[in-house]
């Protein structure tokens, strides 16, 4: 059995199984068996299916989020946005899941295939497994599911044991409005998550590189594809000519939102250095302002609880090296004196390269500013990290922002906001360097993604035999040559001359 406690106060609010590899080994085989006929309705008979979905997420909403909320520690304003996601993402997709996997059919290269009729279609993977983490467990989780059961895969999800309760629930009501059997969601720890990926047909993970590392290992070996989000050191840039007002509002609220324990958390600011003193006089101000505590009452705080001990302990370990190593910490600085595991917002100044609040991935409430003397060494500042997940610029000149954002080397660049990737389904979010393989959204990419690609080639012409097949002879050699010739070279000595 899995104790889940409260982390603002270490509460026990809920229990759930630890169901182990023989719980998943029997998850796998209930939707794996259930499988087929889910393909076989059709896209548009399973976007009915998740329409019904939808209308549970909604007439639910308050149960999930307090749910959410106890098991995080979140705000309740953060605790209500992530089945809202969820929703636009079924909308959006559910109405588009029948034209992204139509069949396709492209026109042959050249005369040499010009009597062939080709078709490209699309069919899942059998089975998925999403495993997702603690930080958002029913954004990402949903997020990952539901391109794949419109793709007509089954999926078993396995949340993070710190965080079941919601996601549990969640995967329950799919179950209740009497949906095909190919949505379940085992819980347990990491022997559960092991197993998962020992018998899905295709991996989806969200959660720290070194987690991921050792699951591309794994699906390697199986011979699986994977798609793996992992951690973020998202750089934000601000130019000498930005709106500092709109961009102090960003950078506070994209290094502190979730307690800053997000992928694309604004962990590190470069700031053209006339600016920079106004720059942080501006964030420190509204970070000292935000109200943080256990939010049962709602709305009355701003920034939650860290997750764990161990990322409160993160935390601090980073907040403490930079101020040893000279930075200053301008507001907080060190736990809360709420308890739990409460790390008060904290501004750092004087921050450089050396420290691993610049290097290493934080997810907590931690915005560390360094002044630079140009977009060129923010640029090359910003790229000297092992992460490249993304990256925001602040500028009022569109041209020289769009020019920065090519030089980044992030998998998505926002301008003049933080992280609205993520809300634009029409865009991939991706990782680089460390940050991850694959993608998730991106259009027809995030149904595309859970399916194989089967070409069927139909031979419109068919004599009894073609002039390359048996038997060979110098005659029908040298007759094949002297076409293939004729079709490839591109100008007409060398189409002409004998070969």
């Amino acid at each position: 059995m899995i104790h889940v406690l409260s982390p603002a106060d270490g509460t026990l609010v809920g229990t759930v199984a630890d169901e182990g590899s023989l719980g998943v080994a029997a998850a796998a085989q209930r939707t794996r068996a259930a499988q087929p006929a889910w393909e076989a309705i059709g896209p548009d008979a399973r976007a009915g299916w998740l329409f019904r979905y939808r209308d549970w997420l909604l007439d639910h909403d308050e149960e999930l989020a307090t749910l959410l909320q106890q098991e995080t520690g979140k705000p309740w304003q953060e605790a209500t946005l992530e089945i809202p996601f969820a929703l636009d993402l079924i909308n959006y997709y559910g109405a588009r899941a029948a034209g992204y996997l139509q069949d396709e059919h492209p026109r042959p290269h050249g005369l040499g295939t010009a009597a062939k009729r080709l078709t490209v279609g699309y069919r899942p993977y059998q089975l998925v497994g999403v495993i997702c983490p603690w930080n958002f467990p029913l954004m990402i989780g949903l997020a990952d599911s539901i391109p794949a059961l419109l793709a007509g895969a089954a999926v078993v999800l396995k949340p993070s044991e710190l965080t079941p309760l919601a996601t549990e629930r969640a995967i329950a009501g799919w179950s209740e409005i009497g949906a095909p059997a190919v949505f379940a969601c085992v819980t347990g720890a990491g022997e559960a998550g092991a197993a998962l990926i020992d018998v899905v047909d295709y991996a989806q993970f969200t959660g720290s590189t070194a987690t991921g590392r050792k699951i591309a290992v794994r699906a390697a070996e199986r011979l699986i594809p994977c798609s793996l989000e992992l951690g973020g050191k998202d750089a934000m840039i601000v130019l000498a000519d930005a709106d500092l007002e709109r961009a102090a509002n960003a950078a506070v609220w994209g290094a502190m939102f979730n307690a800053g324990q997000a992928c694309v958390s604004v962990e590190r600011v470069y700031v053209e250095a006339p600016v920079h003193d106004a720059f942080v006089a501006l964030v420190t101000a509204k970070a000292a302002a935000l109200r943080q505590g256990e939010d049962s009452a709602r709305y009355q705080a701003d920034v939650g609880a860290l997750a764990s001990p161990a990322q409160l302990a993160i935390v601090e370990a980073q907040v403490q090296d930079a101020v040893a190593k000279g930075a200053r910490a301008l507001t907080g600085g060190r736990r809360s004196a709420l308890g739990g595991t409460f790390y008060e917002p904290t501004v750092l100044a004087g921050v450089d390269h050396t420290m691993t609040a610049m290097r290493e991935e934080t997810f907590g409430p931690t915005l560390p500013i360094m002044a630079v003397a140009d977009a060129d060494e923010a640029v090359r500042l910003a790229n000297d990290s092992r992460y490249g997940l993304s990256a925001s610029v602040w500028t009022r000149d569109a041209s020289r922002a769009r020019e920065l954002a090519r030089r980044l080397e992030a998998g998505s660049v926002n301008v003049n906001d933080v992280f609205a990737n993520l809300f634009t389904f029409p865009v991939p979010h991706a990782g680089w360097k460390q940050s991850g393989l694959g993608a998730r959204l991106g259009g027809p990419y995030a149904i595309r993604k859970y399916c194989r690609t089967q070409a069927v080639t139909e031979s419109r012409i068919t004599p009894r035999a073609e002039l390359i097949w048996y038997p060979y002879s110098p005659r029908k050699g040298r007759l094949a040559g002297r076409l293939l010739r004729l079709l490839h070279a591109r100008d007409r000595g060398r189409r002409l001359r004998k070969g």
